[in-house]
């Protein structure tokens, strides 16, 4: 009898266990505090995340905030395992590609409520983000910081050549002329690299052309276009003429690796990319803003907060989300240098992070922002879209055949989503 009891009372410990190390449980903490349980993939950002999190305690110190930092390699999986088990974290970081499969099956609960109940003004927030994160016209994240593309070269390159340096005024046709003088194939060095790379690449000069990735309503390709076509046959023309790194040399080595080695006047790369290159390059690094096709367009991506759609802690939750995307958040982030926040008017400390480069010109691209194109099976199509257009660059195929066939399939793909 007594076995059986000391049986059955390790098996109820057991059990109470692991429903303490559920997400969402509304205690469990140290002394019985509620906790809030936070997932992530960097943790570059865990000194800036641990200040946030103290403010956050002066405020609440009945909540005990614990944190998971989990390998962008595992971190997806991990994630959507959890939650559809009822395990999984109360807030997490989400990007956009993720975003609205994640949104389509309640994963992420809708913010809307809750901005309303606490009158937060979503437009200090750069309007891309907030329309990346919208599903069904309802925000479902909160902004936490944001990549624009920009042009970055090589003044010393540019000083042996003797041109002026990249400026607001260029366009397709000042980088191509620009192009032609800064290649130097005696000593394999390229004027300008054409990637053939989506984010640093053709979804800007798709953009720059007048054209459009994914329709506003997520229904149809734009990759079936003349507008894509011309912006496929710019890129290609700079690589037959000798002036950028073919695709196959893309392929062998990274784009951002041969221009921070010094063999590229000219490279299109995001924000982010900005400490590295500086490291590589030192004070011969600039960077000027995206030269114009037709127009303008930079294309914008960066994460949010999202609250479990099943936690239990939900306005603890939403008020570490506030502190998180909030100005203290946010000017926090901004000073780390980690990444230009996504609350307006507090990149201040970001832009002085590395004093001999010009950052203000990734906020002045926001002026001219496209979000970075998401619906609800990106992965699907940007395997059927990648495969195509690797194909064209690399000779197989010409790229009207190859749009052609990404856009069919996108738009194959975008029909059986749920909208």
């Amino acid at each position: 009898m007594k076995k059986g009891m000391s049986v059955l009372i390790v098996m109820l410990f057991v059990f109470t266990a692991l429903l303490s190390a559920c997400g969402g449980n509304a205690s469990g903490g140290d002394n019985g505090k509620k906790v809030i349980n936070v997932a992530l993939w960097d943790e570059n950002v865990r000194d800036t995340l641990d200040k946030s999190i103290k403010i956050f305690n002066e405020k609440h110190p009945n909540v005990q905030v614990k944190v998971t930092y989990t390998p962008w390699a595992d971190y997806w999986t991990k994630l959507r395992t959890s939650l559809a088990g009822n395990s999984g974290p109360d807030v997490y970081w989400m990007n956009g590609p993720n975003f609205h499969s994640y949104a389509s099956s309640g994963l992420i609960k809708d913010l809307s409520p809750l901005i309303e109940q606490s009158g937060l003004d979503t437009s200090v927030y750069t309007e891309a983000l907030v329309d990346m994160y919208t599903y069904q016209g309802k925000l479902h994240g909160l902004p936490y910081f944001q990549d624009s593309i920009g042009l970055y070269y090589n003044k010393e390159l540019f000083d042996n050549a003797g041109l002026s340096y990249p400026d607001d005024t260029w366009t397709w046709e000042t980088v191509e002329e620009n192009a032609a003088k800064l290649t130097d194939k005696t000593n394999g060095i390229y004027g300008y690299i054409a990637p053939i790379d989506n984010q640093i690449g053709y979804y800007n000069f798709i953009a720059q052309a007048g054209g459009f990735v994914i329709s506003d309503d997520k229904k149809s390709s734009g990759f079936n276009t003349p507008e894509a076509l011309s912006a496929f046959k710019w890129e290609q023309g700079l690589i037959d003429k000798g002036y950028s790194p073919n695709a196959q040399q893309q392929l062998e080595t990274k784009s951002r690796q041969l221009f921070g080695s010094g063999k590229a006047a000219m490279f299109p790369g995001i924000s982010v990319n900005s400490p590295e290159l500086h490291k590589l390059l030192g004070d011969k690094l600039g960077v000027a803003v995206l030269p114009a096709g037709k127009q303008k367009a930079s294309i914008v991506h960066g994460l949010s907060w999202a609250i479990n759609g099943k936690t239990k802690v939900e306005q603890e939750s939403w008020e570490l989300l506030q502190i998180l995307s909030g100005k203290e958040g946010q000017e926090l982030l901004a000073d780390s240098g980690f990444s230009m926040p996504a609350y307006k008017g507090t990149e201040g400390g970001w832009l002085k992070s590395i004093p001999s480069l010009d950052l203000q010109v990734f906020v002045d691209s926001l002026e001219f922002a496209v979000p970075y194109p998401v619906s609800q099976k990106t992965a699907e199509w940007q395997d059927a879209e990648v495969k195509e257009i690797q194909a064209a660059f690399l000779g197989k195929k010409t790229f009207e055949e190859a749009l052609k066939n990404a856009g069919e399939q996108m738009d194959a793909i975008l029909a059986t989503e749920t909208k």
